[in-house]
């Protein structure tokens, strides 16, 4: 199945069965915590400025490994590129689990339905083949997940 913009838009404005404030570092080495509003809607994580609706990117919650990083903290990292990790960071143990949890479910939930267990939409990026082959291999402008027009077509 492939996403469009639209598609991801419209779904991250949906019910969260999770959502609030946290702090988020990126895989770039050196990245800082930045505040972010992260938004578990089905099997995407959406993440958000806290004063923006639109979101900057959202992780695909299917071939990645959830894992606790600290007291209060997790990460998730991707099968296709261990080192590509997102490190969040919560207000206590306890939210830490409960988004753990969550994640969990969620990925459960993927697993049930597809048999498959993160390819990545991020920072308005996207990993082609996101929806074919989940290999995390070149990124693409995020706007480049709309559906290609075929010639002739409107």
């Amino acid at each position: 199945m492939r996403y469009n913009e639209k598609e991801l838009q419209a779904l991250s404005r949906q019910p969260a069965e999770m959502a609030a404030e946290l702090g988020m570092r990126g895989p770039k080495k050196g990245s800082v915590a930045k505040r972010r509003l992260v938004k578990l809607v089905v099997n995407f994580l959406f993440y958000f400025r806290p004063d923006e609706a639109e979101p900057l990117g959202a992780l695909l919650l299917e071939r990645c490994r959830v894992a606790q990083e600290e007291p209060g903290g997790f990460s998730i990292s991707f099968v296709e590129d261990l080192s590509r990790k997102y490190h969040f960071e919560c207000c206590s143990q306890e939210q830490c689990q409960d988004w753990m949890e969550a994640l969990q479910r969620a990925r459960n939930e993927i697993r049930k339905m597809t048999g498959k267990v993160c390819g990545a939409v991020r920072d308005g990026t996207a990993f082609p083949g996101l929806a074919h082959s989940h290999r995390a291999l070149h990124r693409t402008p995020w706007s480049s997940l709309a559906s290609p027009r075929r010639p002739g077509s409107s």
